[in-house]
């Protein structure tokens, strides 16, 4: 069939084969071309594999240091009239590409909540892989169901205690208009709590220290996003701050029993605005990114997720000097965002930012183009008019 992208509200329900194909390639030559790792992890475990920061990290350690991964997914499978989901798309890319470099790469598409994906992760582990030295947690959805009770989680994007009111931008409609949040509850919270917090994350690292299937010396960690003053009341003051704050406390938990057993670490890495299936659905950060690519671009440090991840890896996790940590123990990938001249120059663009100006105040075709990318559309030397399988 021919692919064409059909988007509905913050979701494209169609991806492209070759195209996020050509997005696997060009990420893996970015690592390729930009000094690989000399040293780094060799069997990798990444929770959260098929897209944005998660698929960079099974990348970057494959091509940046010859790192055997396996990976946990839960995506959509192609049917005869349907396309799967681009992170299903993107697995059998990267798993073709590392394979034809001669490295282990497995994926499994399980439910990462469930006691069901850490038995048969284990299991592959001991089978495949001996034992993992690094535990990339990367995982991002909208509930979690509880492998002991069954209870669902839910996860909500509201402030806590007040009414928040912040610009929004309409990405269909093209329009800008102020969008209040209605406080959270309590349960509210503490749902939010129970999905993106560091429970499930903590379970892991319990499980797979259990069965003896991690490396002395290994590494683990889980990625989040801060910002500043624009987004703090939908982060750092809301729901999802709370949840931040556990994967903080989880963090340092985890750190103590690998510090005590194999003088392993746990560390929360903190990464920049980026332009992911998660990061468009949540309100004001469209208009954010689009303002951010623009005065970021134009200061010559704009970074994706290749370029993050790589340097995370290489400068962070597996560089002998001091990491970049702040006050809460985490790792500081978005310095560069957080920069006063970063962000005095973005607000400034986002106080004049209206329905009429926001085209010009912001660089909202990248961030267009980058949400397409995600799905496989707008790579160069993809011919989207082709008759293409989708793998059904």
């Amino acid at each position: 069939m021919i692919i064409k992208p059909k988007i509905r509200g913050f979701i494209c329900t169609t991806a492209h084969p070759v195209g996020c194909a050509q997005n696997v390639k060009e990420q893996i030559q970015y690592v390729k071309d930009n000094t690989p790792a000399q040293k780094g992890a060799k069997n990798v475990l990444i929770l959260g594999c098929s897209a944005g920061y998660g698929l960079a990290s099974r990348i970057t350690a494959a091509f940046g240091s010859g790192a055997n991964t396996l990976g946990v997914q839960f995506e959509k499978e192609p049917t005869e009239r349907k396309t799967a989901s681009a992170g299903y798309y993107n697995t059998v890319a990267f798993e073709k590409e590392a394979k034809e470099a001669g490295l282990y790469a497995n994926t499994f598409n399980l439910d990462a909540f469930s006691h069901e994906a850490k038995d048969v992760i284990i299991k592959e582990i001991k089978e495949k892989m001996g034992k993992v030295d690094l535990v990339v947690y990367s995982l991002a959805a909208p509930r979690r169901k509880d492998p002991d009770t069954g209870e669902i989680y839910t996860s909500t994007l509201k402030p806590i205690g007040k009414s928040v009111t912040r610009k929004n931008l309409n990405t269909d409609k093209k329009i800008v208009s102020d969008l209040t949040l209605e406080p959270a509850s309590e349960a509210e919270i503490q749902g939010t709590i129970d999905v993106m917090g560091g429970a499930d994350w903590e379970l892991w690292m319990s499980a797979l220290a259990d069965a003896d299937v991690l490396a002395q010396d290994v590494k683990t960690t889980s990625y989040t996003y801060i910002g500043e003053q624009l987004t703090w009341p939908i982060y750092k003051g809301a729901t999802i701050g709370k949840a931040k704050e556990d994967l903080d406390r989880a963090a340092a938990a985890i750190s103590e029993k690998l510090k005590a057993s194999l003088n392993g670490s746990a560390y929360v890495s903190v990464l920049k605005a980026v332009v992911t299936q998660a990061s468009s659905a949540i309100p004001v950060m469209p208009l954010y990114l689009s303002i951010l690519f623009k005065v970021m671009k134009e200061d010559g440090s704009h970074e994706g997720c290749i370029e993050q991840v790589h340097a995370l890896f290489k400068n962070e996790l597996f560089d002998d000097s001091a990491l970049t940590l702040d006050e809460d123990g985490r790792i500081r990938m978005d310095l560069k965002e957080l920069r006063p001249e970063i962000q005095s120059k973005v607000e400034a663009l986002w106080d004049k930012c209206t329905t009429e100006t926001f085209e010009e105040m912001s660089d909202f075709k990248a961030y267009q183009e980058e949400f397409y990318r995600l799905f496989g559309f707008g790579l160069k030397g993809v011919d989207y008019e082709a008759e293409v399988e989708t793998g059904a």
